[in-house]
């Protein structure tokens, strides 16, 4: 076993998450190592985007698999749209019934892997903008202690990608050529695990999450 692996088993990373909030988030810095090149400049502050864009919530939610702790990608169904395809986390836009967007997440993770959070120990991380969508998207972090029982939803999700914690603490961030969407023959900065290519603001969101999870781990 490597250091990462045993590093991010179930009680390590309950640990770790124990003291998350003693530890700043990395923030944009940290997100725009796997920004494309073409979305640096057209990623303005929170400040100056508050009145325009559109919001919505994703969720990175961990759970122990074999007690390594892993977390939950979905590759989304081909529709008529800018992100058609792509992988992303569980997550989207608010319902008229959603209080607050830690709900949006919880009830879209809900929606998309079958999966009801009932825990209350969320933790938000860096809001994003995303310019193709024009969409400000908070992440939020959480975590259960067993193994959940995914039931997808097949309209929306047509992929289930589950990522080890230590195998993102070993991934790099490197650059590849798309090779679908609208977008195909592009290179971007991207994660690729197991033939997937990671990549915008999914990308964006995992590489902060990753200079915090290393940060918090390892103190």
């Amino acid at each position: 076993m490597t250091t990462f692996t045993s590093l991010m088993n179930y009680k390590n990373f309950t640990d770790a998450f124990s003291k998350i909030n003693d530890f700043p988030l990395p923030g944009l810095k940290a997100q725009l190592l796997a920004a494309p090149s073409d979305r640096r400049d057209k990623i303005l502050s929170i400040k100056e985007l508050v009145k325009s864009p559109k919001k919505a919530a994703v969720l990175i939610y961990c759970y122990p698999k074999s007690d390594i702790m892993h977390l939950s990608l979905i590759r989304r169904t081909n529709y008529m749209g800018v992100h058609s395809g792509q992988i992303s986390f569980p997550g989207g836009k608010p319902e008229p019934q959603d209080k607050k967007l830690e709900i949006t997440a919880l009830r879209e993770c809900n929606e998309e892997l079958g999966v009801r959070i009932l825990n209350d120990n969320l933790v938000s991380l860096t809001p994003i903008y995303i310019p193709p969508s024009n969409f400000l998207v908070n992440p939020y972090l959480t975590f259960d202690n067993f193994y959940p029982n995914f039931k997808l939803d097949k309209r929306e999700v047509a992929d289930h990608i589950q990522l080890p914690l230590f195998k993102l603490l070993e991934l790099e961030i490197e650059k590849r050529f798309l090779d679908e969407g609208p977008q195909k023959g592009v290179e971007v900065p991207c994660f690729y695990y197991k033939n997937n290519l990671i990549w915008g603001a999914t990308a964006m969101i995992l590489s902060e999450f990753k200079i915090f999870l290393t940060s918090i781990s390892s103190n």
